[in-house]
Protein backbone atom coordinates (compact mmCIF):
# COMPACT_ATOMS: atom_id res chain seq x y z
CA UNK A 1 0.00 0.00 0.00
CA UNK A 2 2.70 2.32 0.62
CA UNK A 3 4.47 2.00 -2.73
CA UNK A 4 1.18 2.93 -3.95
CA UNK A 5 0.57 5.84 -1.98
CA UNK A 6 3.73 6.79 -2.70
CA UNK A 7 3.61 6.25 -6.67
CA UNK A 8 0.61 8.53 -6.96
CA UNK A 9 2.34 11.40 -4.72
CA UNK A 10 5.57 10.79 -7.07
CA UNK A 11 3.15 11.81 -10.29
CA UNK A 12 0.69 14.04 -8.37
CA UNK A 13 2.81 16.32 -5.86
CA UNK A 14 5.08 17.87 -8.10
CA UNK A 15 3.44 18.86 -11.41
CA UNK A 16 0.17 19.94 -8.66
CA UNK A 17 2.78 21.85 -6.46
CA UNK A 18 4.41 24.19 -9.37
CA UNK A 19 1.01 25.33 -10.81
CA UNK A 20 -0.36 25.92 -7.19
CA UNK A 21 2.77 28.15 -7.07
CA UNK A 22 2.19 29.92 -10.11
CA UNK A 23 -0.96 30.92 -8.78
CA UNK A 24 0.39 32.06 -5.28
CA UNK A 25 3.49 33.67 -6.35
CA UNK A 26 1.87 37.32 -7.33
CA UNK A 27 0.51 37.14 -3.59
CA UNK A 28 3.96 36.11 -2.26
CA UNK A 29 5.99 38.41 -3.65
CA UNK A 30 3.42 41.37 -2.67
CA UNK A 31 3.48 39.79 1.05
CA UNK A 32 7.27 39.52 1.01
CA UNK A 33 7.32 42.79 -0.92
CA UNK A 34 5.23 44.35 2.44
CA UNK A 35 7.36 42.96 4.70
CA UNK A 36 10.78 44.08 3.20
CA UNK A 37 9.14 47.78 3.80
CA UNK A 38 7.81 46.86 7.47
CA UNK A 39 11.25 45.04 8.20
CA UNK A 40 13.12 48.60 6.68
CA UNK A 41 11.07 51.04 9.12
CA UNK A 42 11.83 49.67 11.75
CA UNK A 43 15.51 47.84 11.73
CA UNK A 44 17.48 47.36 13.95
CA UNK A 45 19.55 50.56 15.43
CA UNK A 46 23.32 49.50 15.98
CA UNK A 47 24.56 52.28 17.82
CA UNK A 48 25.97 50.84 20.95
CA UNK A 49 25.66 47.44 20.21
CA UNK A 50 28.61 45.05 19.74
CA UNK A 51 29.32 43.16 16.85
CA UNK A 52 31.88 40.37 16.47
CA UNK A 53 33.70 39.59 12.83
CA UNK A 54 35.51 36.60 12.47
CA UNK A 55 37.81 36.51 9.68
CA UNK A 56 38.15 40.29 9.50
CA UNK A 57 41.42 40.85 8.04
CA UNK A 58 39.81 39.04 4.74
CA UNK A 59 38.65 40.90 2.14
CA UNK A 60 34.89 40.55 2.80
CA UNK A 61 35.44 40.36 6.21
CA UNK A 62 36.99 43.86 6.03
CA UNK A 63 34.13 45.08 4.22
CA UNK A 64 31.30 43.81 6.84
CA UNK A 65 33.55 45.57 9.23
CA UNK A 66 33.32 49.26 7.32
CA UNK A 67 29.28 48.32 6.93
CA UNK A 68 28.97 48.49 10.83
CA UNK A 69 31.48 50.91 10.97
CA UNK A 70 28.70 53.80 9.11
CA UNK A 71 26.18 52.07 11.77
CA UNK A 72 28.26 53.29 14.51
CA UNK A 73 28.16 49.80 16.30
CA UNK A 74 31.57 49.17 18.05
CA UNK A 75 33.63 46.31 16.99
CA UNK A 76 35.23 43.70 17.71
CA UNK A 77 37.81 42.36 14.49
CA UNK A 78 39.17 38.69 14.78
CA UNK A 79 41.81 37.16 13.01
CA UNK A 80 45.25 35.52 12.96
CA UNK A 81 47.07 38.12 11.47
CA UNK A 82 46.88 40.85 14.05
CA UNK A 83 48.76 42.89 12.16
CA UNK A 84 46.30 43.50 9.38
CA UNK A 85 43.67 44.38 12.06
CA UNK A 86 45.35 47.46 12.83
CA UNK A 87 44.84 49.28 9.76
CA UNK A 88 41.23 48.33 9.36
CA UNK A 89 40.70 49.37 12.77
CA UNK A 90 42.26 52.63 12.27
CA UNK A 91 40.16 52.91 8.99
CA UNK A 92 36.56 51.93 10.87
CA UNK A 93 37.24 54.44 13.69
CA UNK A 94 37.41 57.31 10.50
CA UNK A 95 33.76 55.91 9.76
CA UNK A 96 31.96 56.14 12.64
CA UNK A 97 32.53 53.01 14.78
CA UNK A 98 32.22 53.39 18.61
CA UNK A 99 34.88 52.05 19.97
CA UNK A 100 37.53 48.91 18.34
CA UNK A 101 38.97 45.96 19.95
CA UNK A 102 41.25 44.20 18.08
CA UNK A 103 41.77 40.31 19.33
CA UNK A 104 44.15 37.76 17.51
CA UNK A 105 42.91 34.20 17.94
CA UNK A 106 42.24 30.84 15.67
CA UNK A 107 38.36 30.36 15.62
CA UNK A 108 39.17 26.54 14.63
CA UNK A 109 40.43 25.94 17.96
CA UNK A 110 37.75 26.51 21.22
CA UNK A 111 39.88 27.79 23.35
CA UNK A 112 40.58 30.32 21.02
CA UNK A 113 36.88 31.10 20.95
CA UNK A 114 35.74 31.13 23.97
CA UNK A 115 38.84 33.34 24.64
CA UNK A 116 37.66 35.89 22.39
CA UNK A 117 33.46 35.97 23.63
CA UNK A 118 34.73 36.34 26.97
CA UNK A 119 36.95 39.30 25.92
CA UNK A 120 34.42 40.82 24.35
CA UNK A 121 31.65 40.37 27.00
CA UNK A 122 34.33 41.37 30.05
CA UNK A 123 35.08 44.77 27.43
CA UNK A 124 31.74 45.89 26.54
CA UNK A 125 29.19 44.03 28.93
CA UNK A 126 27.13 42.75 25.75
CA UNK A 127 27.45 40.89 21.99
CA UNK A 128 24.60 41.22 20.34
CA UNK A 129 25.65 40.14 16.51
CA UNK A 130 28.49 37.86 15.33
CA UNK A 131 29.39 37.78 11.97
CA UNK A 132 31.31 34.49 11.26
CA UNK A 133 32.80 35.63 7.79
CA UNK A 134 36.29 33.22 7.78
CA UNK A 135 36.35 31.19 4.69
CA UNK A 136 39.16 29.16 2.73
CA UNK A 137 38.52 27.97 -0.74
CA UNK A 138 40.92 25.46 -3.00
CA UNK A 139 41.80 25.39 -6.53
CA UNK A 140 42.47 21.03 -7.46
CA UNK A 141 40.27 18.51 -8.44
CA UNK A 142 39.82 15.76 -6.06
CA UNK A 143 42.09 13.44 -6.88
CA UNK A 144 44.90 16.27 -7.86
CA UNK A 145 45.21 16.36 -4.44
CA UNK A 146 47.47 13.49 -3.93
CA UNK A 147 47.30 13.53 -0.23
CA UNK A 148 44.98 14.10 2.47
CA UNK A 149 46.30 16.44 4.15
CA UNK A 150 44.22 19.39 3.35
CA UNK A 151 41.08 18.10 3.80
CA UNK A 152 41.18 18.68 7.67
CA UNK A 153 42.20 22.09 7.22
CA UNK A 154 39.66 22.84 4.74
CA UNK A 155 37.24 21.46 6.98
CA UNK A 156 38.15 22.89 9.95
CA UNK A 157 38.16 26.66 8.32
CA UNK A 158 35.06 25.89 6.55
CA UNK A 159 33.25 24.38 9.18
CA UNK A 160 34.52 24.26 12.56
CA UNK A 161 35.24 27.92 12.14
CA UNK A 162 32.01 29.06 12.10
CA UNK A 163 30.63 26.25 14.41
CA UNK A 164 32.65 27.46 17.60
CA UNK A 165 32.52 30.46 17.90
CA UNK A 166 28.69 30.22 17.62
CA UNK A 167 28.60 27.95 20.48
CA UNK A 168 30.97 30.23 22.63
CA UNK A 169 28.68 32.78 21.90
CA UNK A 170 25.32 31.70 21.82
CA UNK A 171 24.29 32.35 25.87
CA UNK A 172 25.37 36.01 25.44
CA UNK A 173 23.21 36.39 22.21
CA UNK A 174 20.23 35.09 23.99
CA UNK A 175 20.71 37.38 26.74
CA UNK A 176 20.58 40.15 23.87
CA UNK A 177 18.06 38.81 21.72
CA UNK A 178 21.42 38.77 19.00
CA UNK A 179 21.82 37.83 15.92
CA UNK A 180 24.39 35.06 14.09
CA UNK A 181 25.58 36.43 10.35
CA UNK A 182 27.10 33.68 8.85
CA UNK A 183 28.62 34.06 5.48
CA UNK A 184 27.97 30.86 3.02
CA UNK A 185 28.35 30.58 -0.68
CA UNK A 186 26.27 29.61 -3.76
CA UNK A 187 28.34 26.51 -3.97
CA UNK A 188 26.66 25.29 -0.96
CA UNK A 189 24.06 24.12 -3.65
CA UNK A 190 25.77 25.19 -7.01
CA UNK A 191 28.54 22.60 -6.79
CA UNK A 192 31.39 24.14 -8.76
CA UNK A 193 34.22 21.87 -10.60
CA UNK A 194 37.73 21.89 -8.74
CA UNK A 195 35.57 23.10 -5.27
CA UNK A 196 34.57 19.68 -3.54
CA UNK A 197 35.78 19.88 -0.93
CA UNK A 198 34.83 23.38 -0.27
CA UNK A 199 31.19 22.64 -1.60
CA UNK A 200 30.82 20.71 0.98
CA UNK A 201 31.76 22.60 3.96
CA UNK A 202 29.78 25.25 2.83
CA UNK A 203 26.68 22.83 2.83
CA UNK A 204 27.57 21.49 6.03
CA UNK A 205 27.64 25.21 7.49
CA UNK A 206 24.39 26.07 5.97
CA UNK A 207 22.53 22.64 6.79
CA UNK A 208 23.86 23.54 10.83
CA UNK A 209 22.52 26.69 10.92
CA UNK A 210 19.25 26.02 9.17
CA UNK A 211 18.74 23.46 11.89
CA UNK A 212 19.99 25.83 15.06
CA UNK A 213 17.41 28.24 13.55
CA UNK A 214 14.99 26.43 14.79
CA UNK A 215 16.75 25.54 17.96
CA UNK A 216 16.91 28.86 19.14
CA UNK A 217 13.66 29.91 17.49
CA UNK A 218 12.91 33.52 18.44
CA UNK A 219 15.91 34.30 21.19
CA UNK A 220 18.49 34.16 18.98
CA UNK A 221 17.97 35.62 14.93
CA UNK A 222 20.69 33.69 12.27
CA UNK A 223 20.79 35.07 8.61
CA UNK A 224 22.33 32.97 5.88
CA UNK A 225 24.28 34.92 3.19
CA UNK A 226 25.48 33.41 0.16
CA UNK A 227 27.54 35.11 -2.32
CA UNK A 228 29.27 34.25 -5.62
CA UNK A 229 32.63 33.78 -6.74
CA UNK A 230 35.27 36.06 -4.33
CA UNK A 231 38.57 36.39 -3.86
CA UNK A 232 39.95 35.39 -1.10
CA UNK A 233 42.41 32.65 0.61
CA UNK A 234 42.98 29.74 -1.49
CA UNK A 235 44.60 26.36 -2.07
CA UNK A 236 46.02 25.57 -5.27
CA UNK A 237 48.21 22.78 -6.09
CA UNK A 238 51.83 22.92 -7.63
CA UNK A 239 53.25 19.70 -10.00
CA UNK A 240 56.60 19.85 -9.37
CA UNK A 241 58.97 16.69 -10.07
CA UNK A 242 55.95 14.39 -10.81
CA UNK A 243 54.69 14.64 -7.22
CA UNK A 244 51.53 16.68 -6.47
CA UNK A 245 52.14 18.82 -3.39
CA UNK A 246 49.42 20.88 -1.61
CA UNK A 247 50.62 24.64 -1.06
CA UNK A 248 48.48 27.38 0.82
CA UNK A 249 48.35 30.55 -1.16
CA UNK A 250 46.83 34.06 0.11
CA UNK A 251 45.48 35.67 -2.77
CA UNK A 252 43.17 39.39 -1.79
CA UNK A 253 41.20 40.60 -3.80
CA UNK A 254 40.56 44.05 -2.18
CA UNK A 255 37.75 44.40 -4.91
CA UNK A 256 36.87 41.26 -6.02
CA UNK A 257 34.28 40.83 -8.44
CA UNK A 258 31.40 38.49 -7.75
CA UNK A 259 28.70 37.21 -10.75
CA UNK A 260 25.98 39.88 -12.19
CA UNK A 261 28.03 42.98 -11.85
CA UNK A 262 28.91 42.88 -7.92
CA UNK A 263 31.35 43.69 -5.99
CA UNK A 264 32.71 42.54 -2.49
CA UNK A 265 31.55 46.35 -1.10
CA UNK A 266 27.76 45.42 -2.14
CA UNK A 267 27.36 42.28 -0.77
CA UNK A 268 28.90 43.44 2.74
CA UNK A 269 26.19 46.04 2.35
CA UNK A 270 23.81 44.05 1.15
CA UNK A 271 24.40 41.76 4.27
CA UNK A 272 24.61 44.09 7.09
CA UNK A 273 21.77 45.85 5.82
CA UNK A 274 19.74 42.48 5.81
CA UNK A 275 21.10 41.19 9.03
CA UNK A 276 20.09 44.93 10.74
CA UNK A 277 16.21 44.27 9.14
CA UNK A 278 16.24 40.69 10.28
CA UNK A 279 16.47 38.90 7.31
CA UNK A 280 17.02 35.17 7.29
CA UNK A 281 18.60 35.21 3.83
CA UNK A 282 20.27 37.03 1.98
CA UNK A 283 21.40 36.80 -1.31
CA UNK A 284 23.79 38.49 -3.84
CA UNK A 285 23.37 38.57 -6.48
CA UNK A 286 19.99 36.56 -6.62
CA UNK A 287 19.74 35.42 -9.83
CA UNK A 288 21.02 31.93 -8.93
CA UNK A 289 17.68 31.18 -7.10
CA UNK A 290 17.12 29.89 -10.66
CA UNK A 291 19.47 27.40 -10.80
CA UNK A 292 17.01 25.61 -7.71
CA UNK A 293 14.61 24.71 -9.97
CA UNK A 294 16.80 23.30 -12.50
CA UNK A 295 18.40 21.02 -9.58
CA UNK A 296 14.72 20.11 -8.38
CA UNK A 297 12.77 19.34 -11.61
CA UNK A 298 15.47 19.38 -14.16
CA UNK A 299 18.77 18.25 -13.05
CA UNK A 300 19.83 16.96 -16.32
CA UNK A 301 19.71 20.14 -18.16
CA UNK A 302 22.07 21.15 -15.17
CA UNK A 303 24.42 19.00 -15.67
CA UNK A 304 24.55 19.39 -19.40
CA UNK A 305 25.05 23.11 -19.05
CA UNK A 306 27.87 22.65 -16.61
CA UNK A 307 29.46 20.53 -18.61
CA UNK A 308 29.30 22.49 -21.69
CA UNK A 309 30.42 25.88 -19.53
CA UNK A 310 32.44 24.68 -17.36
CA UNK A 311 34.48 21.40 -18.33
CA UNK A 312 37.24 22.37 -20.14
CA UNK A 313 41.14 21.17 -20.60
CA UNK A 314 43.56 22.48 -17.55
CA UNK A 315 45.76 24.85 -20.33
CA UNK A 316 42.35 26.33 -21.65
CA UNK A 317 40.42 26.88 -18.23
CA UNK A 318 42.06 30.38 -17.40
CA UNK A 319 43.17 32.07 -14.48
CA UNK A 320 42.12 29.76 -11.79
CA UNK A 321 43.74 26.92 -12.81
CA UNK A 322 47.16 28.63 -13.31
CA UNK A 323 48.44 27.56 -10.60
CA UNK A 324 48.27 23.56 -12.00
CA UNK A 325 51.48 23.67 -14.36
CA UNK A 326 50.78 21.80 -17.61
CA UNK A 327 52.90 19.10 -16.36
CA UNK A 328 50.88 16.71 -14.73
CA UNK A 329 52.03 13.47 -12.70
CA UNK A 330 52.31 10.26 -13.25
CA UNK A 331 48.94 8.28 -12.81
CA UNK A 332 49.93 6.78 -9.36
CA UNK A 333 49.89 2.92 -8.78
CA UNK A 334 46.83 1.43 -6.88
CA UNK A 335 47.73 0.90 -3.20
CA UNK A 336 48.89 -2.39 -2.29
CA UNK A 337 46.56 -4.41 -0.42
CA UNK A 338 47.22 -4.48 3.50
CA UNK A 339 49.42 -7.68 5.06
CA UNK A 340 46.68 -8.20 7.56
CA UNK A 341 43.07 -7.50 7.17
CA UNK A 342 41.73 -4.19 8.98
CA UNK A 343 38.93 -6.53 11.26
CA UNK A 344 39.69 -9.66 12.13
CA UNK A 345 37.09 -11.80 13.45
CA UNK A 346 37.93 -14.63 16.04
CA UNK A 347 36.97 -17.96 13.96
CA UNK A 348 34.66 -19.79 16.49
CA UNK A 349 34.91 -24.11 16.22
CA UNK A 350 31.90 -25.46 15.23
CA UNK A 351 32.44 -27.80 18.11
CA UNK A 352 31.81 -25.18 20.26
CA UNK A 353 28.78 -23.95 19.24
CA UNK A 354 25.19 -25.01 20.86
CA UNK A 355 24.09 -27.80 19.12
CA UNK A 356 21.02 -26.26 17.61
CA UNK A 357 23.36 -23.75 15.85
CA UNK A 358 25.34 -26.62 13.58
CA UNK A 359 24.31 -27.13 10.72
CA UNK A 360 24.95 -30.14 8.38
CA UNK A 361 25.61 -28.90 4.99
CA UNK A 362 24.20 -31.86 1.99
Amino acid sequence: MDRLVNAVMDLVVPPASMVMLAFAWPTLSFLRGVEWALKTLTKEDMLGKVVVITGASSAIGEQIAYEYARRNASLVLVARREQRLFGIRDNARQLGAGQVLVIAADVVKEEDCRRLVADTVSYFGQLNHLVNTVSLSHDFSFEEAGDTTAFPHLMDINFWGNVYPTYAALPYLRRSHGRVVVNASVESWLPMPRMSLYSAAKAAVVDFYETLRYEVKDEVGVTVATHGWAGGGKFTLDHQEGAAEVQWKQEEREAAALPGGGHVEAYARALVAGACRGDAYVKRPSWYDVFLVFRVFAPDVLAWTFRLLLSSTPAAAGPTTSAITARRPPPAALPAPPVRPLLEYTPVAASRRPAHQVQKLE
